[in-house]
């Protein structure tokens, strides 16, 4: 796929946003939707909201640069509410389906993102950024995240996650 973004300040960021793509759906590969909400008798973050963070960072993200897209579960993880104990997630398909639909519009935001925008300070209670740190903080969380749910897979039996 090719990439020209409209910022040369995001090159490395939509190389970096294509591996994620590829990479979270490898990360979920077969595993159950039971699996998913397994915490191993710890606080960790089971997979399922994992999953779902990061479905609704591309979401809140895409948001920040001009689309009004919600995710299927945004009540769940609006305003970047943490896991909730007793809380049934949603199924590893809608957050796939969801990935799957939100992935190609934000590639394109980003892809068409201008210097204004990327410059564009962000105010949130007690901080404040440009848009263009939010996208490597995002950036770098998506990493995090796919490597935790490939951690979760090893932790539950599952094969490794496949790169290729």
């Amino acid at each position: 796929m090719e990439i020209k973004p409209k910022s040369n300040r995001l090159y490395a960021f939509l190389i970096l946003f294509d591996m994620h793509t590829k990479f979270f759906k490898s990360a979920l590969e077969g595993i159950s939707d039971e699996d998913a909400g397994k915490r191993m008798g710890t606080k960790a973050n089971h997979i399922a909201w994992l999953a779902g963070s990061l479905v609704q960072q591309r979401f809140d993200l895409a948001s920040l640069l001009g689309t009004e897209q919600k995710s299927a579960a945004d009540d769940l993880f609006k305003n970047n509410k943490g896991i909730q104990d007793d809380t049934v997630y949603p199924s590893l398909d809608t957050y796939r389906q969801d990935w799957d639909k939100i992935s190609p519009i934000l590639r394109d935001l980003l892809m068409n993102s201008s210097e204004e925008q990327l410059n564009k300070i962000l105010e949130f209670p007690g901080m404040s950024f440009s848009t263009f740190e939010m996208i490597s903080f995002n950036t770098y969380r998506e990493a995090n995240m796919i490597g935790q749910i490939a951690l979760w897979r090893r932790l539950l039996n599952y094969d490794g996650m496949k790169y290729m």
